[in-house]
């Protein structure tokens, strides 16, 4: 489930539609949680869809570390790529906002964590990196890991909305991790190895 404090929005010609905060969202705030309600399809389950439907599924989805395919049943499905995230997935089924997102501002996440298939040349942010591939994750996870930790430090000192949506373990061990007693499982725990 995505942060209440969203809402679709036009981006532009080039991008489409994406999620923009329609109120201030504080670094170290949680923006989305894998939820009950998102769909997980296994690879077979995929390829027995018909082409319609896995096209769209391919379009709105992503994989998880195991290979299964999280269709999530909100406007999450709108979440666009930049190269310069201010929100990251974490190890624990959840996202973070790893700097201040402003009113009117789009929530973004790295296409490059979310185990894809096959590389894709995204906008030009003004940055080396111009191409999303398949290694990403195993590329560029130590920087993540860096933005994330520094995030899970705020997560104790602002309000979170979704918080009922994690578990009691997900819960305790976020607290565990934001008061620096246990360490980050990183997100290249997220890689799913074929």
């Amino acid at each position: 489930m995505l942060h209440p404090d969203t809402t679709v929005q036009w981006i532009s010609e080039e991008i489409g539609c994406g999620i923009v905060a329609t109120r201030d969202i504080p670094k170290g705030t949680i923006t989305w949680v894998n939820d009950p309600l998102d769909r997980i399809l296994s690879p077979q389950e995929v390829d027995a869809l018909p082409a319609a439907c896995r096209d769209t599924l391919m379009k709105y989805s992503y994989r998880n570390r195991h290979g299964d395919y999280v269709l999530c049943w909100d406007n999450t499905r709108f979440m666009n790529h930049s190269f310069k995230p201010n929100c990251i997935t974490t190890a624990y089924n959840f996202e973070l906002a790893v700097r201040d997102i402003r009113k009117g501002e789009e929530l973004t996440n790295d296409y490059g964590s979310l185990n894809i298939l096959e590389p894709f040349h995204a906008c030009d942010e003004g940055c080396d990196r111009k191409t999303v591939y398949p290694d990403d994750l195993a590329r560029h996870y130590a920087d993540w890991d860096r933005q994330l930790e520094a995030a899970f430090e705020s997560v104790n000192e602002v309000d979170q909305p979704l918080r009922d949506l994690l578990t009691a373990e997900q819960w305790e061990t976020t607290g565990h991790i934001a008061g620096k007693r246990a360490p980050m499982d990183s997100i290249l725990t997220c890689l799913h190895k074929a």
